[in-house]
């Protein structure tokens, strides 16, 4: 990574020596290891940065570091890394890091799944050079493809942060690379999915509430996940977070928005059930519906 400093006219006065001035930039590229790069927060455009207020553990510094810790899930179209953007100590300011996922959505030839057109009615490409290379599935269209996908789910998680719906906190995107807050199980590992877990009753109405309150919340908005299921929600302890949001669906814009929804209540109302938490998942679609108008 090359500086976005020149220091080569600085103090060049009188009695001024270049060698107090001089940085070896090149002695600091030698420290980063092979899984390690800078920051890359401040190579993107402002409205790729997460939603402010920031939490306080986001890791903002130009000196920082991310070091990939290793592969957290591998899918069919996008994989997940675990990351840490650290920064040492400097002066009088301390030392912080973060753990992050980076989900990294793999280009069209590259994918073993393709997502039904069905999610993305409506949607529209800003850039019609983008729109035509899509079409012809160039290299460039594959590429921006993939790209809509990563950009969907930060759109997607920027605007339900903001409404209060419990999905990671969006860190920022670059290209197919989204980073985002790291749910982990409160022992330092990575947070299970639902169905993965075998809660007590107590905790599986708490999780529920949650849940539904989420939903609504979408609703709210106008939105349905659209492929929610005890695989696509976190279970962090005592509270639960929804992932894998790039396919959310516009209820009312989308032609089958109503199907979405409706397979969202009947995936999740299936699974508490199941669980001995009798859930109609009629009277949850219902429910969700008033939310829409």
């Amino acid at each position: 990574m090359s500086s976005e400093y020149d220091f080569s006219d600085a103090h060049s006065g009188p009695g001024s020596r270049e060698s107090d001035f001089a940085i070896d930039f090149h002695s600091i590229e030698e420290r980063l290891g092979p899984d390690q790069r800078w920051s890359t927060w401040l190579d993107v455009e402002r409205g790729a940065r997460g939603p402010e207020p920031r939490p306080s553990w986001v890791v903002t510094d130009q000196a920082a570091i991310d070091t990939e810790l290793g592969v957290l899930k591998t899918g069919k179209e996008a994989d997940v890394f675990l990351l840490e953007r650290a920064v040492e100590a400097i002066g009088d300011n301390p030392a912080r890091s973060s753990l992050l996922a980076a989900k990294r959505y793999r280009t069209e030839e590259h994918r073993s799944f393709h997502r039904s057109t069905s999610y993305v009615e409506g949607r529209r490409t800003r850039n019609s050079r983008d729109s035509r290379a899509m079409a012809k599935k160039t290299a460039h269209g594959r590429s921006v493809a993939a790209g809509q996908w990563a950009y969907a789910e930060w759109d997607a998680l920027n605007r339900l942060w903001k409404a209060g719906v419990p999905v990671p906190y969006p860190v920022q995107v670059d290209g197919t690379e989204l980073l985002m807050e790291f749910i982990d199980d409160g022992e330092g590992g990575a947070a299970p999915r639902l169905a993965q877990v075998r809660p007590s009753k107590e905790l599986l109405g708490v999780y529920f509430e949650q849940l539904r309150n989420g939903m609504r919340e979408l609703a709210a908005a106008g939105l349905a996940h659209g492929d929610l299921s005890p695989y696509n929600v976190l279970a962090q302890t005592e509270r639960i977070v929804m992932i894998d949001l790039p396919q959310v669906v516009n209820v009312v814009g989308n032609p089958k928005g109503m199907d979405f929804l409706m397979r969202d209540c009947h995936n999740m109302a299936t699974w508490f059930t199941n669980r001995g938490l009798e859930i109609d998942e009629q009277e949850l679609f219902a429910d969700l519906l008033a939310m829409v108008f």
